[in-house]
């Protein structure tokens, strides 16, 4: 009699788990595209991008004068289907991978002459994966 429960609950967890065409993700379900903090992942068409930390900012603040624009770069946990990469992109710069690109498109807030921004307040969008 006890077998016959088994096969119910066996079949029961054999369907929570990973689907192999769907990407590899942690950190809570996605976002549906926009802006994320660090450590949010968020879905780019097929993929799944994941700001994991604000490399450098040496972007001109937005209250200055430069003669040069300076860059944004941030490490990125990109998963697809069943894959896994970790590369750090730069704003505007595309990023080829697995036969798709991804891109880091905006970094908010702007940087400010004068002022520090905490990593944790930075906010982080993607586009592509298509």
């Amino acid at each position: 009699m006890k077998a016959l429960f088994a096969i119910p609950a066996l079949a029961l967890l054999a369907s929570c788990g990973h689907t192999p065409d769907a990407p590899i993700v942690e950190n809570g379900p996605p976002a549906e595209g926009g802006l994320v903090p660090l450590g949010q992942p968020v879905n780019v068409g097929r993929l799944v991008a994941t700001p994991v930390k604000l490399v450098t900012d040496s972007r001109c603040p937005e209250n200055a004068r430069c003669i040069r624009a300076g860059e944004l770069i941030v490490t990125t946990r990109i998963d697809g289907a069943g894959w896994r990469e970790t590369q750090d992109l730069t704003l505007g710069e595309p990023h080829a991978t697995h036969g798709t690109t991804i891109t880091l498109v905006s970094g908010l807030p702007g940087r400010q002459a004068g002022q520090e921004t905490p990593a944790e307040a930075y906010l982080f969008a993607y586009e592509g994966g298509e």
